[in-house]
């Protein structure tokens, strides 16, 4: 990663957080001539938005976000012919399998939610799932299947559209933290970097499992807690699917090295830190949901988040700057549970090697969709978070509807649903997917 060779004295808009949610706004805007700047504090994609499976998925998406995944597959199948490089994006369709008929009738109804939406989809079995899937040693009773879904690879798309921005004149800072916000009259003047600050009456805070903490410091609170996601790749192998597939025990997708990437099919790992006693009443629902996938620890991720400051001096290192890339180690335990998983799942890849492994910290919500959301107590102050594991595939889509936010035009995607103060308000909090 390398710091700025100059700054910017002022941009109309400071987008915090060089992930995919946050470069896909910065393209839009820059698009429209708006001049916007990227600050992200380590390099581009270095979190979660490299380190995710890559699927692009409509399937059993939650209603309020559907408006803004189909928007987002209209932009994926153009994206790389748009910007003039690959983005790794496959239309190769994505299967949810079934394994009781308990699962295939739920999602057998599913199919009219994607109808209203006008996705196809439908439940494949026997011989057409043999097609989809070669080799397979379970008898499932059948799938979920849209062929219009599909995946792209995590490492090539976010710094493939961050070069596509800078190309359109947004300025691209990496390695170059926010420390802070100053106002003018209450309202957002500038942003203080480690490199100086830069001047601007609007800022997005896109910072993905960061954004709770520096929204703490400026006295808004925002419910967010994170999820380990562990992953893996193979070497080369036999093609036993052409696109994407999940099943209770394992998670694959076919890569453009002709390798496969991997996670576990259910577990969700949660480090307890301090945060889990803040939210964690706002999160029994969905506790209560995930309660058999869920694995807890307690470990360095609890002191760590105790250590770290609710304020900081915006002269001095910030703690974004102590900890440029969160890079948590992937858990031995699901590592060996996808191993012998795949092995029983796909008895012919049992003798392909592993070659990779890494993890990534998801950060979610209470009720597992986003916030989007203007900031009223501070104005001029916005932010994307809490895309809870969707936020690759809804990205440009979420890109879409931010910049419309932040320019106050009409991107055609409904905001409402992900308004920040659901969680203070008295509303029933709805969950209608899982992380």
């Amino acid at each position: 990663m390398r710091p700025p060779a100059s700054m910017p004295r002022e941009a109309d808009i400071v987008i915090i957080g060089g992930g995919i949610v946050g470069v896909s706004t910065a393209l839009f805007l820059a698009e429209q001539g708006i001049d916007v700047a990227v600050c992200e504090k380590g390099h581009i994609a270095g979190e979660q938005s490299s380190r995710n499976w890559g699927w692009v998925r409509q399937q059993l998406r939650d209603t309020r976000e559907m408006p803004m995944i189909v928007e987002s597959l209209r932009i994926w199948r153009t994206l790389a012919r748009d910007i003039g490089e690959d983005v790794g994006f496959h239309e190769q369709g994505i299967m949810i399998a079934a394994r009781t008929d308990k699962e295939a009738q739920q999602y057998i109804n599913w199919i009219k939610t994607s109808d209203e939406y006008g996705v196809e989809t439908r439940f494949i079995e026997g011989a057409e799932l043999a097609a989809q899937v070669r080799g397979s040693t379970v008898r499932w009773k059948g799938a979920l299947y849209t062929p219009s879904d599909g995946r792209a690879e995590p490492h090539k798309a976010a710094p493939a559209i961050a070069r596509a921005a800078g190309r359109k004149g947004a300025s691209i800072l990496t390695a170059c933290a926010v420390r802070g916000l100053e106002t003018e009259g209450g309202r957002v003047s500038a942003v203080v970097t480690e490199h100086g600050r830069i001047k601007t009456s609007t800022v997005l805070c896109a910072a993905g499992a960061w954004t709770s903490m520096f929204c703490r410091s400026l006295d808004v609170t925002v419910p967010q807690l994170k999820v380990r996601g562990t992953v893996a790749r193979t070497a080369p192998a036999e093609n036993v699917l052409d696109g994407n597939l999940y099943d209770s025990a394992i998670a694959l997708r076919r890569r453009d090295d002709g390798g496969y990437t991997l996670a576990h099919g259910t577990i969700l790992d949660h480090p307890i830190t301090p945060s889990t006693f803040r939210f964690g009443f706002k999160y029994l629902p969905a506790l209560m949901m995930e309660i058999n996938n869920l694995r807890i620890s307690i470990g360095r991720e609890f002191v760590e988040e105790w250590n770290m400051p609710r304020t900081w001096a915006l002269d001095a290192e910030s703690p974004f700057e102590k900890t440029r890339v969160l890079n948590p180690a992937p858990s031995k335990s699901v590592l060996k549970g996808i191993r012998n998983n795949l092995d029983k799942v796909f008895p012919q890849l049992a003798s392909v090697e592993i070659v990779e492994s890494w993890a990534g910290m998801v950060e979610t919500t209470p009720d597992v969709i986003p916030v989007i959301d203007r900031i009223d107590s501070i104005p001029g102050f916005y932010i994307a978070t809490g895309f809870s594991g969707h936020g690759f595939g809804i990205g440009p889509g979420a890109g879409k509807a931010i910049a419309g936010m932040l320019t106050g035009t009409d991107s055609g995607i409904p905001l409402d649903e992900f308004r920040l103060s659901r969680f203070f308000d008295g509303t029933r909090l709805e969950l209608q997917s899982s992380v």
